[in-house]
C-alpha cells in the first residue's frame, strides 16, 4: 500500500482479500463444480477453466444450469441452442415453463420478503403468505380480463404490492412493465405507450426525503395519454383512502384482491415475454427491451447462486427503484428461496446511515448499493463496521458506476475485513451483469473479479480485435439466454441491430470501456457512448433535448455527463439560444423545473451554459461523446476527426471551458 499525509490509499490491482479455504469449500460455485464432476464427468481445476468451458460448450453449460437448478418444465426442451447466432439465437426449443412458478416453489413460513419505507415500518411476509397474496391478485387480474400476452404496467415504488403484482402478472403469462413514481408523466407515457397496456397499477403517492409527493394527478394524466388502458388499480400508500373520483375506471387494491382461487401457472414457451424494460433513450424514444421467462430464469439463478453465492438462508438486499433493472434482479432472489429485502425512500435521509441501520435491523447478509453511495459514505468519514452490528454480512455488491480503488479499500477497512466485495457490471439490455464477483477468487482494488459464466466478454480495439491489458470496447461474442428477444414494435429488428450489432456485425457491442487484465480480472472505465449515468440510473440524451428545445428561447441543445471512474461528475446542459434571448436565472429555473416534473429529479443539470452552436457530424448527429472527452482534457485531434464535422470551429468553446472546469 501507498501512504500519503492524508490517509491510507491503495493502487489499482492491490490485493485486498482472499477467500479462506473453508469459505471456498462451502461456496455454491464449489458445489456446482462437484456436481459437474459427479454428473457430467467434467473436472476443472480453476475458475478460468470453468469459464472457458462455459463460453465454448454453450449447449453443455446451459443444459447443466437447467438441470442443476431443477427447472420445472411442463414440456421438456428438444434442443438447448437451435441457432447459435446474434441476434436471433433460439434457446430451449419446445420447452414450456413459468417464471413465477419457480419464484413461488417455496410455500413454508420462511420469510420471503422484508419491507420497509419512509412511510411504513419494517414488516415481513412468509413464502406461504406471498403465495396467498399472489393468488388473490392473479385472480383479480383475470377478472379484469388480463390474459396471456396482455401488458400490465405499474407506476409503483419498491414495495410489497409491486412484487406481488409482478408475480401475479407473470403467473398468468401476461407481460410486466414498471416505472418508478418519481418519474414524470412524459417519461412514463413515452415508455408505456409503446407497448399498449390494458391495466395500470399505480400508487396514490410516495414519500422521499421526508417529503410527500401526491401522484393522483399524474395517474390521471397517464390514463388520458394511454387510451388502451381499460382499468386502473390504485394502491393506497401515501394515504389510507386515495381519492378515485377523478380517475377513469379505477378501483382500489383491496377491491382487486377481494376473492381468489387456487393459483394457476400458465405454461409458456421458453422465449415468451416476461417483462419489458427500457433503455435510456439516447436517440429517440427509450427502447422497449423484451426479455423472456426462460432466459431470465436461468440467468438469474446462475448469477445469484454461483456468483453472489446466495443460499435460501441469506437475506438479500439491493437498494433500487422499480425503474432500474436491479429491482428485477433483486426479486430474482425468490428463485433461490432466499429472503428478499426491500427499502423505499431516500438512502441519505435522515442521514447516510439509513441503509446501514436497515441492514442491522434485518440481519442483511448481502448488501447491494451503487458505487456512488459507497463513495459518499467514504467521503463522509463513516465507519459502518463500528457503528452498526453487521456480523452476518458476507457480501457487498456495488454497481451503477465503477468503484474506485479507494472505495474498495474503504469497504475492507471500515465495513468488514471479511466480505466478498462484488463489483458488478452489466446492463438493462440483458438484465444481468456479465463481469462480476466469484466466491473462489481474490479481490483486487478497483478490479472486478471475473467474467461471469456463460458470458464471453472481450475487449475489442477499434479494428475489432481482442486485446488484453488495454482499454477497449466491451463486447460479447457468444449469445446469452437473457439477451433481448426483440425490441417491441421493431419491424425486422432494425433498431435492435443498429443498437447492438452495427459496429461489429454478429458481435454485441455494449457501450462500455473495459480492460481485461492478464489475470482475467476486469476494469470498467465508464460509457463509450453518449448514455448518461446518474446515481446508477442511465438516462438518454434525447429526453433532455425534447424538453429543452420546446422552450421558446432555445434553438438547439447538447447534454454531457462528465462522470469518470469512481466519480459521478457533473451534468452539463448547453443551449443555443434564439436571437435576443438571454440565459438568465428565470430560464434556468424553468428548464430545471420541467426536467424535474416531466422526467425526474435526476435529470436536473448541475450547470446550464449558453453556446454559439452544437458540434455536429457531417450528417447532423450531435457529438456528445467527443465533447465530453474534450471537457475531460483530451486533445481535440484525439477526441474527434474534425474532417467528419460540419462545424469543427464549434469545439473551440469547449476547449476553453475545459480549462475553467479542470475536470
Amino acid at each position: 500500500m501507498k501512504r500519503d499525509s492524508r490517509r491510507w490509499r491503495v493502487a489499482e490491482a492491490d490485493l485486498l482479500w482472499e477467500p479462506s479455504q473453508e469459505r471456498r469449500s462451502r461456496s455454491n460455485m464449489t458445489r456446482f463444480l462437484a456436481w459437474l464432476r459427479d454428473n457430467r464427468g467434467l473436472t476443472f481445476d480453476t475458475y478460468r477453466e470453468l469459464w472457458q468451458w462455459s463460453v465454448t460448450d454453450l449447449e453443455g453449460f446451459w443444459a447443466s444450469i437447467w438441470e442443476y437448478f431443477e427447472v420445472k418444465a411442463h414440456r421438456p426442451y428438444t434442443r438447448v441452442l437451435a441457432e447459435r447466432r446474434m441476434p436471433g439465437a433460439r434457446w430451449f426449443d419446445a420447452a414450456r415453463l413459468n417464471y413465477a412458478e419457480h419464484a413461488l416453489r417455496r410455500r413454508d413460513d420462511h420469510p420471503a420478503l422484508m419491507v420497509q419505507s419512509e412511510i411504513r415500518p419494517l414488516a415481513a411476509l412468509t413464502y406461504r403468505q406471498l403465495h396467498e397474496e399472489v393468488s388473490l391478485v392473479a385472480a383479480g387480474l383475470r377478472r379484469l380480463g388480463v390474459g396471456k400476452g396482455d401488458r400490465v404496467v405499474a407506476y409503483m415504488p419498491n414495495i410489497l404490492e409491486t412484487v406481488v403484482a409482478f408475480l401475479a402478472t407473470a403467473s398468468i403469462g401476461a407481460i410486466w412493465s414498471a416505472s418508478s413514481p418519481e418519474f414524470g408523466t412524459r417519461s412514463v407515457v413515452e415508455r408505456f405507450q409503446q407497448i399498449e397496456p390494458t391495466v395500470l397499477l399505480a400508487v396514490d403517492g410516495y414519500r422521499y426525503g421526508g417529503r410527500d409527493y401526491s401522484r393522483i394527478g399524474a395517474v390521471g394524466e397517464i390514463q388520458r395519454q394511454l387510451p388502451t388502458i381499460v382499468q386502473t388499480v390504485v394502491v393506497p400508500y401515501l394515504t389510507e383512502r386515495p381519492p378515485l373520483d377523478g380517475l377513469k375506471d379505477a378501483i382500489g387494491w383491496r377491491e382487486l384482491r377481494e376473492e381468489g382461487h387456487e393459483l394457476e401457472f400458465e405454461p409458456v414457451p421458453f422465449d415468451h415475454p416476461l417483462w419489458v424494460l427500457y433503455s435510456s433513450g439516447t436517440t429517440g424514444l427509450p427502447k422497449p427491451i423484451v426479455q423472456g421467462h426462460g432466459g431470465i430464469l436461468l440467468e438469474h439463478q446462475k448469477t445469484l447462486s454461483l456468483h453472489l453465492d446466495l443460499t435460501p438462508e441469506d437475506r438479500f438486499f439491493w437498494f433500487t427503484t422499480t425503474g432500474w433493472m436491479m429491482w428485477n434482479l433483486l426479486v430474482g432472489g425468490l428463485l433461490l428461496g432466499t429472503t428478499v429485502l426491500l427499502y423505499d425512500g431516500d438512502p441519505g435521509y435522515p442521514d447516510l446511515g439509513t441503509l446501514w441501520r436497515y441492514a442491522e435491523q434485518t440481519g442483511t447478509t448481502y448488501f447491494g448499493v451503487s458505487a456512488p453511495y459507497i463513495q459518499a459514505c467514504m467521503n463522509a468519514g463513516m465507519e459502518p463496521g463500528k457503528s452498526y452490528s453487521l456480523a452476518g454480512l458476507k457480501g457487498i455488491g456495488s454497481t451503477g458506476a465503477p468503484l474506485t480503488p479507494d472505495g474498495f479499500r474503504w469497504v475492507y477497512e471500515k465495513v468488514s475485513p471479511d466480505v466478498l466485495l462484488g463489483s458488478y457490471a452489466g446492463g438493462t439490455d440483458m438484465c444481468t451483469g456479465f463481469v462480476g464477483p466469484c466466491p473462489l477468487l481474490p479481490v483486487h482494488a478497483g478490479e472486478i473479479q471475473c467474467r461471469c459464466l456463460g458470458a464471453r466478454v472481450e475487449a475489442y480495439d477499434h479494428q475489432g480485435r481482442p486485446v488484453v491489458d488495454q482499454v477497449g470496447e466491451l463486447v460479447i461474442t457468444e449469445p446469452l439466454p437473457s439477451m433481448p428477444l426483440y425490441l417491441w414494435n421493431d419491424d425486422g429488428d432494425r433498431r435492435y441491430r443498429e443498437s447492438y450489432f452495427e459496429t461489429f456485425p454478429g458481435v454485441w457491442r455494449h457501450g462500455d470501456w473495459i480492460k481485461i487484465t492478464n489475470r482475467d480480472t476486469c476494469v470498467i472505465y465508464g460509457r463509450s457512448d453518449s448514455t448518461l449515468n446518474r446515481g446508477g440510473v442511465r438516462m438518454g440524451t434525447s429526453e433532455f433535448y425534447q424538453i429543452a428545445e420546446e422552450m421558446d428561447e432555445v434553438l438547439d441543445s447538447l447534454v454531457v455527463d462528465t462522470g469518470r471512474v469512481g466519480a459521478e461528475g457533473r451534468l452539463l446542459l448547453f443551449l443555443v439560444l434564439k436571437q435576443g434571448a438571454e440565459l438568465d436565472d428565470d430560464l434556468r429555473g424553468r428548464i430545471g423545473r420541467r426536467l424535474r416534473v416531466e422526467l425526474s429529479p435526476r435529470h436536473v443539470p448541475d450547470e446550464i451554459h449558453a453556446i454559439p452552436e452544437v458540434p455536429r457530424t457531417l450528417n447532423g448527429k450531435k457529438l456528445e461523446v467527443p465533447v465530453k472527452r474534450v471537457l475531460m482534457g483530451t486533445p481535440v485531434d484525439e477526441a474527434i476527426s474534425q474532417d467528419a464535422m460540419s462545424n469543427p470551429q464549434s469545439l473551440d468553446y469547449f476547449v476553453e471551458l475545459a480549462g475553467y472546469l479542470r475536470l
